[in-house]
């Protein structure tokens, strides 16, 4: 059994790292940090976990050395340096690592890395994605979920190498509130946030450059124009992707591009039926679990893919996610501890 301490256990992603560490059948020991709850019962924050647990958050400064660390704190703390002694392996859940070019990082970042010869460190935790590099790894990232969800959609046709790479993909994220973590906004308000189909960043959203550098697979990256959408959702991501290929492709054969890639992984399921109101991939489906769902469309005018992807922001787009990598680099059964299969209705 693995000691783990969660640092950001406040927020909504390490609420979620907390409701499945508790579960997990290789976690013996769990510690909840957080900076502004010390000393208050985990179940403040996190009122699901009542007679699950009776943890109190520790301030930072009281954790001690573990087997397995994670930090889910905000993007731009960068206070990897004070816990990276504490723990075997790290997981770090905000985007401060998942750039491997401090150029990339500046220009989306808009400063300078503090630490870049750190950036080749980690490895972009995406398990579909990195399995080979997760195995035995120290440094792990977490993805953002817009990213994660484009690239699930879309990696399927790259791998297959059937995109043109001389035309953009367009990829429209629509995502529910709890994006945009716990604190409380004038954009969060709920009079202010009910009922909205709000385009809050249609151009130049920082999760563009994940998925330009993880679809990058022959070393060339894509141009990825992504928007993103708020929605009436408090969980979840579905990523649409307009893709134009080399040559047009027929259901049939996307349905062999997408079974040679997915076949075998056990958190992705492809999803496209005839008939029924879940045809496509549906976020509402997948509220606290780790799976995506992805689905095709194919354009009968020609060149067209639309490719989907939907997930649970909180688990697939971040602590599921970073938990299932936890699961490959430590060698135990990759879903443990997020047997979850969701709700209906």
């Amino acid at each position: 059994m693995i000691s783990v301490a969660v640092i950001g256990a406040g927020g909504y992603a390490g609420g979620e790292l907390l409701r499945v560490l508790l579960s997990h059948p290789e976690v013996g020991e769990v510690t909840a940090a957080s900076a502004s709850l010390a000393g208050k019962p985990v179940t403040v924050a996190h009122p699901n976990l009542r007679k699950r647990t009776d943890l109190a958050f520790v301030p930072y400064e009281k954790v001690g050395r573990c087997d397995v660390l994670f930090l889910s704190l905000p993007n731009g703390s960068h206070r990897y340096d004070e816990f990276a002694d504490r723990a075997r392996v790290v997981v770090d859940l905000s985007s401060d690592h998942r750039l491997r070019s401090a150029a990339d990082y500046e220009r989306w970042y808009e400063g300078p890395h503090p630490h870049p010869e750190r950036l080749g460190e980690f490895v972009y935790g995406i398990p579909e994605l990195h399995r080979p590099k997760l195995v035995s790894a120290t440094r792990l990232t977490g993805a953002g979920c817009n990213a994660t969800a484009a690239i699930l959609a879309l990696l399927p046709l790259f791998r297959a190498d059937v995109v043109d790479r001389d035309r953009p993909i367009v990829v429209e994220a629509k995502v529910g509130s709890s994006e945009g973590g716990r604190e409380a906004s004038e954009d969060s308000h709920h009079p202010e946030r009910a009922g909205v189909v709000r385009s809050f960043r249609p151009v130049g959203h920082r999760h563009t450059a994940e998925i330009e550098q993880e679809l990058a697979l022959d070393g060339a990256a894509p141009r990825i124009d992504l928007s993103v959408t708020a929605v009436e959702l408090v969980r979840g991501v579905l990523a649409t992707a307009h893709v134009y290929t080399k040559a047009a492709l027929d259901e049939k054969a996307l349905w062999r591009i997408y079974r040679e890639c997915y076949a075998s992984e056990p958190f992705v399921r492809i999803v496209k039926e005839r008939t029924g109101s879940y045809r496509y991939p549906e976020p509402k489906l997948l509220a606290g679990t780790n799976f995506a769902d992805v689905g095709f469309a194919v354009d009968p005018r020609g060149e067209r893919i639309v490719a989907l992807c939907a997930i649970d922001n909180l688990m697939k787009g971040a602590a599921g996610n970073g938990v299932q990598a936890m699961n490959v680099a430590l060698g135990f059964a990759e879903t443990a501890g997020l047997e979850f299969v969701g709700l209906h209705p």
